[in-house]
């Protein structure tokens, strides 16, 4: 449907509602002037009825909260029931036309005229009251952002989800042949080395060679002796006895005699002060 055409039907259903409205104002109007409304209040009255049905009907529309709308659609069922029966009083009782009935009498049945004046009489309080409430709820409304598409998306995403249900395990994935290690290589293990007894060269034996196919055990690999504070400064003594006093430093002798930088720096300080105090000294503290 084209603008045109919209805009034709829009201006003829407020065409309709217009004099749907006249007519009802008028029996409105006669109710009032019974229940002791003034001129002013009489014509006023209609659009307390028929101005909040409009009001809630709008407020219907624009509501999205379930509570919200729920709550409009209520106050608009009340009132146009409320308005449905006053005009069907105003047509059963000829007298209201004419203004020639007593005030506060709509029935001829006391307990029906009762129930009438007490429904024509609460409609402007509650009016107030459920049109104030329509008012703030439409004023603090958000509206949803969100597009029909992103919901259509949504709900066929969730329905997704709730039709694949618990999903299934996976298969377990064969397992490949491991592939073959390739062949250790030899490796030549190092020639141990063995010390001289004191006062004599370093002397290597030469064990004889065998290849090892892999890791030597820690059972199978020789031990280093245990060698005491003599032996090693004997040893010390052996291996630095034509260095000069540069070439005397701590950790040169660390890696000719393999020890720690601790005890390679007291052989140093214990060297230094032999060759400082002279061959003499040094033979009288040799035999002591």
């Amino acid at each position: 449907m084209n603008r045109t055409a919209k805009t034709a039907l829009v201006l003829a259903l407020v065409v309709v509602v217009a004099m749907a409205f006249r007519v009802s104002w008028n029996a409105l109007r006669d109710v009032a002037r019974a229940i002791g409304a003034d001129d002013t209040g009489a014509t006023l009255y209609p659009f307390v009825v028929d101005g909040l049905m409009a009001l809630a009907l709008v407020a219907a529309l624009v509501l999205t909260e379930p509570a919200a709308r729920r709550f409009a659609l209520r106050v608009l069922a009340t009132y146009t029931l409320a308005s449905l029966v006053l005009n069907y009083v105003h047509g059963l009782v000829p007298e209201l036309h004419g203004g020639s009935v007593d005030w506060g009498r709509l029935a001829d049945w006391g307990p029906a005229n009762y129930v009438l004046v007490l429904l024509a009489t609460s409609l402007p309080v509650g009016s107030i009251y459920f049109g104030s409430d329509l008012v703030a709820k439409v004023l603090h409304h958000r509206p949803d952002t969100t597009t029909d598409g992103q919901k259509t998306t949504e709900i066929d995403i969730n329905r997704s989800m709730s039709d694949l249900g618990e999903s299934a395990p996976e298969p377990i994935a064969p397992v490949a042949d491991p592939i073959p290690l390739p062949a250790p290589v030899p490796v030549d293990l190092p020639e141990p080395v063995t010390l001289a007894p004191v006062g004599s060269a370093v002397a290597a034996e030469s064990a004889p060679r065998r290849r090892a196919t892999g890791r030597v055990p820690a059972a199978a690999r020789s031990a280093r002796p245990n060698r005491t504070a003599d032996q090693l400064l004997d040893e010390a003594r052996s291996v630095t006895a034509d260095w000069t006093d540069d070439q005397l430093t701590a950790d040169g002798i660390r890696k000719a005699v393999r020890t720690s930088a601790e005890k390679a720096r007291g052989l140093r300080d214990t060297l230094k002060a032999e060759r400082s105090a002279g061959p003499d000294e040094a033979a009288g503290e040799v035999a002591a």
